[in-house]
């Protein structure tokens, strides 16, 4: 099936990830030019480093979600169109509930939920220039089946999804959408840490399950920016699977 897309600009947020990075050559592909995000020195040579077959057909902007000063500028550097805005980016934090520090709490929310609502409330205004745009939030399958530990993880990432469906039902008449999208395990970033990590549990009882590829999920990705996935908006939609029992008698 040929996707057809409404729009020639993206930003991508988290755009050093290794999904941002895959999700980057697809959307350069479709001619689509993205907007890259970086948080430091080391992601922003990632990206130029994996992308150095694509000169001059993506552009880099340093955004650090603590730093809300760099949010303004990174909407001040885009003066063009914005078609697409794809949100990868999410701190790590996992802390047993009642054993993490008030004051660690407190920043990571105000990094990936108020920080992500200004981020939405500018790439409204953005996309209401010319009345269409198409955000897409990759939160997490963790939000229904989290890990211990991972419970200010699931709560920030559902709070966002709160953000993002509303931003969705608010902007609907006004040809800008929203989807958000929760993938199970990626082989890469977190997933991927997590999966080495329990390895040697493999042979014990972990059920056979799909971990999806940065490509698969780049590929899904692609697909609800494009035309065909247009009547989605304001939705949530869980792809691959979460992992389920570790060895005998236990659960993740």
């Amino acid at each position: 099936m040929k996707l057809c897309f409404s729009g020639s600009n993206a930003i991508v947020l988290g755009g050093s990830s290794d999904l941002g990075l895959e999700l980057a050559i697809l959307l350069i592909q479709e001619k689509i030019f993205p907007l890259l995000t970086f948080r430091n020195k080391a992601g922003e040579e990632k990206i130029h480093e994996n992308l150095k077959s694509y000169e001059g057909l993506y552009q880099v902007a340093y955004c650090d979600f603590g730093k809300k000063e760099t949010i303004e500028t990174l909407f001040d550097k885009i003066n063009h169109p914005l078609d697409f805005m794809i949100d990868i980016a999410h701190g790590d934090f996992e802390r047993l509930v009642c054993s993490a520090d008030n004051s660690d709490v407190d920043a990571y929310f105000s990094e990936n939920i108020s920080a992500r609502a200004e981020i939405i409330k500018r790439t409204g205004r953005k996309m209401l220039c010319n009345q269409k745009g198409r955000m897409i939030f990759i939160s997490s399958s963790a939000v229904e089946n989290p890990n211990p530990g991972q419970g200010f993880y699931a709560a920030s990432k559902l709070a966002s999804e709160a953000l993002y469906r509303n931003a969705g039902l608010e902007f609907k008449d006004r040809g800008i959408t929203t989807i958000t999208l929760r993938p199970g395990y990626i082989d890469a970033g977190r997933g991927k840490r997590y999966l080495q990590s329990r390895q040697r549990l493999s042979s014990a009882g972990i059920e056979k399950i799909k971990i999806l590829t940065t490509k698969e999920m780049a590929e899904t990705i692609l697909f609800f920016l494009s035309d065909s996935a247009a009547g989605f908006t304001a939705s949530a939609i869980t792809i691959g699977e979460h992992l389920k029992k570790i060895e005998q008698g236990g659960s993740i």
